[in-house]
């Protein structure tokens, strides 16, 4: 039994992940995590997904939710995940972050944790995008640069954060696979006389609307022919299955730093 915490517990990721986790027999839920202001701090968490409790009090206090935990799930905010980490190393709790929109400073410091305990970090858990990410790295290293290559993603009006980790993510991929500088060979958007494409050119395109969980395209356009590799998420339970996977995996390791396609054994 895996005794699972889940922080941000009453957002739209945590209430999916919650009401997979309390169907899942090999978990047990033991803490619910939310921010200072939330109107469900004191409820019990089991009634944010049915109509029975769970006797476990939602709480802003990380120590008194991580207490007994075997594993934090967090798909929040990068402060809240600055919080929580300092939170887990003490508890000596595996981590699984969901969280998008994370630094550079903030991927170090969870890279330095993972030395004493074991995080799983991926922009995206679900099954289907890693399997984009491996496969758009073989295209990428097949059709070289006569291929022009575009990134676009669309998500729903309420996502802060652009382009989004997974879009990110497809970019430190491809711009490797194909020897280019993220720095200088990728564009964010084009406007007004932008002139004739250049050869290496990276393009990431952001779309918010509506209520998109998220698609991501990638597109190789060459003479004669277009090469498109297209994931369409229609539910967030992709992403939650994805968490759960990730918690099952890193519970009983003692420390590490991991990525969902070392969950999935697809790396």
């Amino acid at each position: 039994m895996i005794r699972l915490a889940i922080a941000g517990v009453a957002g739209r990721m945590g209430k999916v992940i919650l009401n997979l986790a309390v169907q899942d027999s090999e978990f047990q839920i033991v803490g619910a995590l939310e921010h200072p202001e939330s109107p469900v701090l004191g409820q019990d968490a089991g009634l944010l997904v049915r109509d029975e409790p769970l006797n476990v009090i939602i709480s802003n206090d990380s120590d008194r939710v991580l207490k007994g935990a075997d594993v934090l799930i967090d798909f929040t905010h990068p402060s809240a995940v600055e919080k929580n980490l300092k939170a887990v190393v003490k508890a000596k709790t595996a981590y699984v972050i969901g969280t998008t929109g994370l630094g550079e400073v903030l991927i170090r410091s969870l890279k330095i944790a993972s030395k004493r305990i074991a995080i799983v970090q991926s922009p995206n858990m679900s099954v289907g995008v890693n399997l984009l990410f491996r496969l758009a790295e073989i295209a990428g290293g097949v059709l070289d640069a006569r291929y022009d290559l575009e990134i676009m993603e669309t998500h729903h009006r309420m996502k802060k954060d652009a382009p989004s980790g997974t879009a990110l993510k497809l970019v430190e991929l491809l711009s490797k696979v194909r020897g280019r500088d993220p720095r200088k060979d990728v564009v964010y958007g084009r406007k007004g006389e932008t002139g004739v494409r250049p050869k290496g050119e990276i393009g990431v395109f952001a779309l918010r609307g509506g209520d998109v969980v998220g698609d991501h395209t990638v597109s190789f356009l060459g003479d004669g022919e277009r090469i498109e590799l297209i994931h369409r998420a229609t539910s967030r339970n992709a992403f939650a299955q994805g968490a759960l996977l990730a918690a099952k995996f890193v519970a009983n390791r003692k420390h590490g730093f991991y990525n969902m396609q070392q969950v999935l054994g697809i790396q």
